[in-house]
């Protein structure tokens, strides 16, 4: 259930916000900021490379990490493949987390660490395992964590990860808008020198602008009707959301916007790029999730039975309108099994400007929905 009175209640909602998800989201266009100095002081902005990698390997525990290996993969598209390296392990706990790099790493290959803990003796045994390897290590974490003194050992670099604003950094939301752009930032400086996306400087202030912008339309003293994340949020309660992204920045987007509503709101969500979702999540629409699906049973007592959910589609896109687009397929798929779609298309900027908007976006909602659900905040 939702409480929608609680999404116009500003003060509310900032005492139901114990895990700052609301601050974190307000502050990502800070946070891009003091990334993108950290790197600048790492000496980041002065390499001069001496070519290509062949291959970007992207290491890290959760879904900050995977994020960050999703959009650089997206981002660099062909210029050279992203291979993110899963962890092993009996636990998701720092201490029992392994790492292993493929056994056709070597020396023209680049390894990013990207972590929010820095604490885990399995990513200081990766950069020890790259060193010998030859692999050039790069790595994100928090300041004089244990990692930068395995990061310094492999003769790499060690950028220290950008903190909130307004406190020490709170692990509680790992998975939170703040921890992405401080993990990514840096890593989109270091592709830029390397020639293998456009992120140059003058872009990512863009980025920040756009972030404040989108903070400032979508913050908890905006009321719901003209907030597109509160909107967005009162759609979703009690619905299972059918992600369904188009254009290369927004597929990533979308499976963080359902990673971020399982981890944080505790609401699943399904996501799939066109025009591939139409057949793969087809069968959900005229399913038991169906909106006409349930049909009335007179002698049913429903009183106490929870609502059941049912499938809404919310269609991302980063892609001019003017292009190829299976957007009209997906209204018509939609309005064939008379279910609701919710649409967000970024203003007109460069790639990574709309895909900042989209992640925006849907990171206020995620939390709208964390706090507005009972059970959760």
């Amino acid at each position: 259930m939702l409480d929608e009175s609680l999404l116009d209640a500003p003060d509310d909602l900032a005492r139901a916000d114990r895990r700052g998800l609301l601050r974190g989201a307000a502050d990502a266009g800070a946070r891009v900021r003091t990334a993108v100095r950290h790197a600048t002081e790492a000496g980041l902005a002065d390499l001069r490379p001496d070519g290509r990698p062949r291959a970007l390997l992207i290491a890290g525990p959760g879904t900050a990490a995977s994020g960050v290996a999703d959009l650089l993969g997206a981002l660099a598209g062909a210029s050279a493949p992203v291979t993110r390296l899963h962890p092993s392990g009996v636990a998701q706990a720092a201490g029992a987390l392994r790492w292993a790099l493929p056994g056709w790493a070597g020396p023209v290959d680049l390894l990013l660490i990207a972590t929010t803990d820095g604490t885990e003796p399995g990513l200081a045994v990766l950069a020890e395992q790259a060193y010998r390897r030859g692999c050039t290590v790069v790595a994100v974490a928090p300041e004089r964590s244990p990692l930068s003194e395995a990061v310094d050992g492999a003769h790499g670099v060690f950028v220290p990860m950008a903190r909130a604003p307004y406190q020490e950094y709170d692990e509680s939301a790992a998975a939170g808008p703040g921890a992405l752009w401080a993990l990514l930032t840096p890593l989109l400086v270091l592709l830029d020198k390397l020639g293998l996306i456009s992120a140059a400087p003058d872009t990512l202030q863009l980025v920040a602008d756009r972030l404040d912008r989108t903070a400032e339309r979508c913050g908890p003293a905006i009321a719901t009707y003209s907030n597109p994340a509160k909107t967005l949020a009162a759609e979703l309660a009690d619905s299972l959301p059918l992600i369904w992204s188009e254009g290369a920045g927004a597929g990533p987007a979308g499976r963080r916007f359902a990673a971020t509503l399982a981890e944080l709101a505790g609401r699943p969500a399904l996501a799939h790029e066109l025009p591939e979702a139409l057949p793969a999540h087809g069968v959900l629409l005229a399913g038991a999730f169906a909106a006409g699906a349930d049909p009335e049973d007179f002698f049913r007592d429903r009183v106490e039975e929870p609502q059941a959910l049912r499938a809404r589609i919310v269609l991302l896109r980063d892609r001019p309108t003017g292009g190829l687009t299976a957007a009209p397929a997906a209204r018509e798929l939609a309005l064939s099994h008379d279910t609701a779609i919710s649409e967000l298309e970024p203003e007109e900027g460069v790639e990574l400007e709309q895909l900042a908007e989209l992640l925006a976006v849907t990171d206020f909602a995620t939390a709208y929905l964390a706090l507005a659900s009972r059970g959760h905040g």
